[in-house]
């Protein structure tokens, strides 16, 4: 079963905003068995959406269009949509009592703008219309039409949900369709192509897909099959030929995240840990306390940005920082053992680097990053050069700050610095 994706905002042709609706869903509907034959982005312009919706009508078998669906002046995808299809546009009662029952609770006050959400072109059907997270369906010459907002996290659950269950139950495909998601870090795209490569002859059914998701990058693994016996069969040994090629630069799978991770290791060896950071901010401490329970390995941080932080909360020498300066192994080494000591820990990490975009020099320029780990017995320290904006930086630090524990834990050697 073919499909197009259309996403729409002014935001999107203008480079402001990252398409991450069209990323996201190509790939579910992808991995799911299902073909995306286009992918249209449009501003808010409504000869254009207009001139989009006819096309996909005319050449797909189903349409999934995202965005404008909001209160704001500029949402008129629900009228551009009636008017394309000659459909009037009609107002969805119990849909309006929805929007209505959502402003009482919050205090607000009813309005116009908020009124016209619930007006869709004749014979639509709202998604998910007992839900705060709505848009909606139709069916245009046998071809399905669904219009879903553009805000990524209601989006995606709509998605998921609601279309691609629906749009599943009309395809002729095969009963069984099971995933696998491998999460890697550390591996750019370019490379794990050229990993994959060396993979034994799969079967024509496995779909194999990968995409960026900074700082990591993902494998998704899917098939369709008779019986879910001889899928999960299947699956197990793709999988098992990909881990033997990639290796330790998995970290995870499905919804599992690096800072889980890493707390189940510390958790499961009754290790604890404490952060010294300093171009991150405070961002390793944030995301491992992200994680339910992580009072149980956690200890504390030190958010050590200037020098005198350094010396006086962690007791990293004056005279280290004058000869080395505060970007170099030697002070990270130092961060990372004092804040072991400091918080009584078994391990101690410290980061300090240059996130940029202004402070770099030709010897240690803007992604300049040092990471230290310390345990009782030893400290290592390495020295990376990250590339992008200052919150990639930071965020590939942490990342890697983090994948330094998880490595360590599991006896794998840490990734090669610069």
């Amino acid at each position: 079963m073919k499909g197009e994706i259309i996403t729409i905002g002014n935001e999107l042709i203008s480079g402001r905003v990252l398409d991450l609706n069209a990323w996201y869903a190509a790939g579910r509907l992808t991995a799911s068995g299902l073909k995306v034959t286009r992918v249209t982005t449009v501003g808010d312009d409504p000869e254009k959406l207009s001139s989009a919706i006819r096309d996909a009508v005319e050449q797909s078998q189903f349409v999934i269009i995202t965005g404008g669906l909001g209160a704001t002046e500029d949402d008129i995808t629900n009228e551009i949509a009636a008017k394309t299809l000659n459909r009037p546009l009609c107002l969805d009662r119990e849909m309006l009592e929805q929007i209505k029952e959502y402003v009482q609770l919050r205090g607000m006050r009813m309005s116009a703008s908020l009124e016209k959400m619930a007006r869709m072109p004749q014979e639509a059907k709202p998604l998910n219309p007992k839900g705060n997270v709505c848009g909606f369906s139709l069916v245009e010459n046998k071809v399905r039409l669904y219009f879903l907002p553009g805000v990524p996290d209601q989006m995606r659950y709509l998605l998921d949900e609601f279309v691609l269950p629906e749009i599943l139950t009309h395809c002729k495909t095969l009963p069984v369709l099971r995933h696998r998601l491998l999460k890697l870090y550390g591996l750019s795209e370019p490379k794990i192509a050229e990993v994959l490569k060396k993979l034994p002859e799969k079967p024509d059914k496995i779909i194999l897909g990968f995409y960026p998701h900074f700082p990591e990058n993902h494998v998704t693994i899917s098939l369709r099959g008779e019986d879910e016996s001889t899928v999960i069969k299947e699956l197990d040994k793709m999988e098992k030929e990909i881990r033997e090629l990639l290796g330790s630069y998995i970290f995870a799978t499905g919804t599992q995240s690096m800072e889980a991770v890493v707390g189940e290791l510390l958790r499961r060896k009754g290790l604890s840990i404490s952060v010294a950071e300093s171009c991150t901010g405070g961002l390793i401490g944030n995301l491992l306390t992200d994680v339910p329970g992580s009072s149980d390995y956690f200890l504390g941080g030190a958010v050590v940005y200037s020098n005198t932080a350094k010396v006086e909360l962690l007791d990293v020498s004056p005279a280290t920082i004058e000869a080395h300066g505060a970007v170099s192994d030697q002070t990270v080494r130092e961060m990372s053992g004092g804040v072991r000591v400091k918080f009584g820990s078994a391990i101690g990490v410290g980061v300090t680097g240059i996130a940029g975009p202004e402070g770099g020099t030709s010897e240690k320029p803007v992604g300049t990053v040092h990471v230290g780990l310390a345990t009782e017995k030893e400290i290592f320290s390495r020295k990376y050069r990250f590339w992008g904006t200052r919150k990639q930086v930071k965020l590939n630090t942490a990342m890697m700050a983090l994948d330094w524990v998880r490595r360590y834990l599991n006896g794998n050697p840490f990734l090669p610095g610069v």
